[in-house]
């Protein structure tokens, strides 16, 4: 081949490679979603330096920054919150799974189930609270939880474990917040759920659907009561039986609940469990190689800074700004099979969309 049909040939093939579509991220079979609610970028310094160790989140290799902010105010709370990171769209304050409008929006558990993928939801706080309920369940308002309960069942998440029970169990029950007899416990044992209220019914329950509640109000998230840890490792057992793969969203709803009380101490504490929840997910994602595990928060709380002596050294004091939530960014971070899009600064809606895109799911939040 002479030196002009070499130069042409190089070309074409140069022009071709150009024209070439990219590659497209790989998609997760399973997809674990964790929710530090209320936890900003100093909530997770302030317990890696306080705790003197790194973090579960620290050996995930993506990082990036979530906005918060809601369709009507700049600093969000959990329901507006919890749907945007749902449902791919913003919504008012107080809301559920609904537009301002008040018209119903599909969320990425929901589009898990039509792929035919098992799903489940934790949390450390009430069950039928505004973050886990933004992802099976729909209403204009986050106080509707008598109404919010029995969604949960009939939207067949197939794992619910957390606190909350006092909206499952029928008016006349003692510490019951229902407003009627419907037993909603009842129904969810009807349709097929084994029932724990105990960390020994956790640990050694059977079966594909399990609903656990193992307290009327929010968990205390203290012995005798599973860790978060505990149950992500029981949920992320059961779903993982199912062919087609999962979705599971894991919130430590405890850290926002610490940082209203501006409990340095209590914040600390919280995100170290989650933490030891993350590396429960990231254990299970390392030795599957299918799975994608993203954690991020649903927004800060407290306003926190962390301030070091002026003389150096080691000791920290933690400042809170307010009882309130902020309007600052917060992190995200990814692991595994389409990880790579998760970087670089990003709209909380971004990370449905990302989720539903990696699985091929067209039309999701339009």
């Amino acid at each position: 081949m002479n030196k002009r049909r070499l130069v042409l040939f190089s070309l074409i093939a140069l022009m071709a490679l150009a024209c070439m579509p990219m590659h497209a991220a790989p998609a997760p079979k399973n997809v674990i979603l964790l929710i530090g609610d209320g936890m900003g970028p100093a909530q997770v310094s302030l317990a890696r330096l306080s705790s003197g160790k790194a973090l579960a989140m620290d050996s995930m290799p993506v990082a990036g920054f979530a906005k918060t902010q809601s369709a009507n105010s700049a600093v969000t709370d959990s329901a507006a919150a919890g749907t945007a990171l749902a449902t791919g769209h913003k919504t008012n304050n107080g809301m559920i799974g609904v537009l301002p409008d008040e018209t119903d929006i599909g969320t990425i558990l929901e589009t898990a189930e039509k792929l035919g993928k098992a799903t489940g939801l934790l949390s450390t706080v009430m069950i039928t609270d505004a973050t886990p309920a933004a992802f099976a369940s729909h209403t204009k308002t986050r106080k509707d939880q008598v109404g919010i309960a029995p969604q949960l069942v009939q939207e067949k998440v197939d794992v619910i474990l957390g606190g909350g029970r006092q909206f499952f169990t029928p008016k006349s029950q003692t510490g019951s917040k229902r407003t009627d007899e419907t037993d909603v416990i009842a129904q969810a044992k009807a349709n097929g759920y084994a029932y724990v209220d105990t960390r020994e019914g956790l640990l050694s329950a059977k079966g594909n659907e399990l609903l656990g509640l193992f307290e009327d109000a929010e968990m205390t998230t203290e012995a005798p009561e599973p860790t978060l840890a505990e149950m992500t490792n029981k949920a992320i057992s059961i779903l993982s039986r199912d062919k087609d793969g999962f979705f599971v969203m894991i919130e430590g709803g405890q850290i926002d609940r610490k940082c209203h009380a501006n409990d340095a101490p209590g914040a600390i504490k919280q995100t170290l469990d989650f933490s030891d929840a993350v590396g429960k997910a990231l254990e299970f994602a390392r030795k599957q190689g299918n799975t994608l595990v993203v954690v991020t928060a649903d927004h800060e709380t407290g306003g926190l800074t962390i301030l070091g002596s002026e003389e150096g050294g080691n000791a920290i004091t933690p400042n809170f700004a307010t009882k309130s939530h902020s309007a600052v960014n917060v992190p995200v971070f990814a692991f595994g099979p389409g990880s790579e899009t998760f970087g670089g600064v990003m709209e909380n809606t971004d990370i449905s969309k990302k989720i539903a895109k990696l699985w091929g799911v067209k039309g999701f939040a339009n």
